[in-house]
């Protein structure tokens, strides 16, 4: 639970009195603390009750909230039986690797009866963010919120909503998620997929058993109301609409956009999107629904989960009606939506787009095929960037860094492909191994960087949501087939481009990313596809330090879980 004037948290999402406080107490930054217990929990659903991992015996975990030029201190106790780490997805954590939370990279994980304190500045940060365990497949029920409120006396830069919610979209496993995952590794193949997509950890009324397992949300007539929407789920692209309401797009991953309207939205894993939602309808009962986006061959959970917008004074017993989501395999439309996403770029909100680039660099995105002596079939599918799958360290890489500790990892990572070749031309089914390593890119500190994610055809094309720690950037530009170096940097959009920490690498495509290096330290980059990350689509920069110790990675803390 929270301490001292961190106040708010918790599973109620319409937060007006708390946010009254927030706008009208004195202007200064706050220390806010927060106590999350991590501890096994027995909870129903889809008529099959199972003991799972949660923070504070919540599900999903408690809301942080926080202002701009807050510190937090949040100390995780775990008295579950696997060890633990928690990521604070998005937030930059300058100089403070050692708060970002992934499990071996920026620390060894908290072991069972132990403690940490994650001790996080959040610094020119203000909207949506969310934090999740960063190790196995436990953040399928270990996540929340994370709600930054703008510098005291500074509104939003849109209009002032009357209320706001979280709208955390997740997945369901009926049996032990882990027991799930291993028996997929046995046979060297995915795992079971989810039984269910969930809203605020509930599928809704479309699911057995799941009556008193539904979110609702009640409005009043003529109100506008800010959702700030998150996809927790672990291995699937979301669409997400509200019968009858248009959505105003107004920020994704914490950076404001410029406002544009839609009937649905489509947000990858890692992803957060606010929205504003005007009550001006008839009054009744509406479904608000979460389906996944594929389209591309890979089997998936097409499961719908639903929660209800219900305007105040209607009676239950109303038939709520559901929203005109895209179809499965929608191209057409997660492309177009895409393509809306712009940074406000104001003065007061700019984009500072680097322009000129220090370092190009080029990274395949393929699945693959190695050899596997403990799999039942003798292979097991894997994945790579130009061809190497990430092999975890046994210590975490950024220790390794700040000590110079030798032979845990190489600054080797090549900047392009060991080969080039028609990367998604018609599907590649010989040759599927890949090299295997712990391997890093080192990047000069303050140095820009364009990076240029490519989907390849090896097996299959497919989306892929990647996510880079300690930093955001900017998509300067994106497209389907081949990027050509020389006609394809002259569409880039270097004014306004959508500024976000995830992006979706289009099926059979690719993105173009900038970003200043400027925050030093071991930062790791990954498909936020759980599977993927598990088969090795992982690496991580090591940035160097600056000059002096201002512009230096600070030292680690006393309680800093052991190896």
């Amino acid at each position: 639970m929270a301490k001292t004037n961190s106040f708010c948290w918790g599973s109620s999402a319409l937060l007006f009195l708390c946010l009254v406080g927030f706008f009208s107490t004195p202007a200064k930054a706050a220390l806010k603390t927060y106590q999350f217990d991590v501890q096994v929990k027995n909870v129903s659903r889809l008529c099959h009750s199972k003991p799972i991992v949660t923070v504070n015996g919540m599900f999903p975990g408690p809301t942080v909230y926080a202002r701009e030029g807050d510190t937090l201190l949040v100390n995780v106790t775990n008295h579950a039986q696997y060890n633990m780490s928690i990521h604070w997805h998005g937030l930059k954590q300058y100089r403070n690797g050692w708060a970002d939370g992934p499990a071996y990279i920026t620390q060894c994980p908290i072991k069972t009866g132990h403690s940490y304190t994650y001790n996080i500045t959040i610094t020119g940060q203000r909207g949506t963010l969310w934090w999740h365990a960063h190790i196995f497949w436990l953040r399928a029920t270990v996540y929340g919120a994370i709600v930054i409120l703008p510098k005291q006396g500074t509104g939003f830069p849109f209009p002032q909503p009357y209320k706001e919610a979280n709208i955390v979209l997740g997945e369901w496993w009926n049996n032990d998620v882990e027991e799930v995952v291993k028996q997929g590794n046995k046979l060297g193949l995915p795992p079971n997929m989810s039984d269910a997509h969930t809203i605020n950890g509930k599928p809704g009324p479309l699911f057995p058993c799941s009556e008193k397992h539904t979110y609702a949300l009640e409005v009043e007539q003529g109100k506008t109301y800010l959702l700030r929407i998150i996809n927790a789920a672990l291995n699937d692209e979301l669409f997400f609409a509200i019968a009858g309401h248009n959505l105003t797009v107004v920020e994704i991953d914490a950076v404001y956009t410029k406002p544009f309207t839609s009937q649905a939205i489509l947000i990858a894993p890692g992803q957060t999107t606010n929205v504003l939602v005007q009550a001006n309808q008839v009054p009744g009962r509406y479904f608000m629904a979460a389906r996944p986006f594929m389209d591309a061959p890979v089997s998936i959970d097409n499961k719908t989960a639903t929660g209800i917008l219900q305007y105040k004074g209607i009676p239950n017993t109303v038939q709520p009606v559901l929203p005109q989501l895209p179809a499965l395999n929608n191209t057409a439309f997660a492309l177009s939506f895409n393509a809306k996403l712009r940074s406000l770029n104001t003065a007061q909100f700019q984009a500072s787009v680097p322009l000129k680039v220090d370092r190009h660099l080029f990274y395949t995105i393929g699945l693959g095929i190695n050899q596997c002596t403990t799999c039942l079939n003798g292979t097991q599918l894997t994945a790579s960037l130009n061809n190497i799958t990430f092999v975890m360290p046994q210590i975490g890489l950024l220790q390794a860094h700040y000590f110079n500790t030798k032979g845990v990892f190489t600054t080797d990572f090549p900047d392009r492909p060991p080969t080039p070749f028609n990367y998604t031309g018609a599907p590649l089914t010989a040759n599927l191994g890949t090299k295997l390593g712990t391997r890093l890119s080192k990047l000069a500190f303050n140095s820009t960087v364009e990076l240029v994610l490519q989907d390849t055809n090896l097996l299959t094309v497919e989306s892929h949501p990647f996510h880079l720690h300690g930093y955001n950037f900017f998509v300067v530009g994106t497209g389907v087939g081949n990027f050509d170096p020389k006609k394809d940097p002259a569409k880039y959009n270097l004014v306004d481009p959508p500024e976000r920490n995830t992006i979706g690498v289009p099926t059979g495509g690719w993105v173009a990313l900038r970003f200043r290096a400027d925050n030093p330290g071991v930062w790791f980059m990954h498909c936020h596809l759980e599977l993927h990350t598990s088969w090795g689509l992982k690496t991580a920069f090591a940035v160097e330090n600056g000059k002096d110790s201002d512009h230096s990675v600070l030292p680690p803390p006393t309680d800093l879980p052991p190896c």
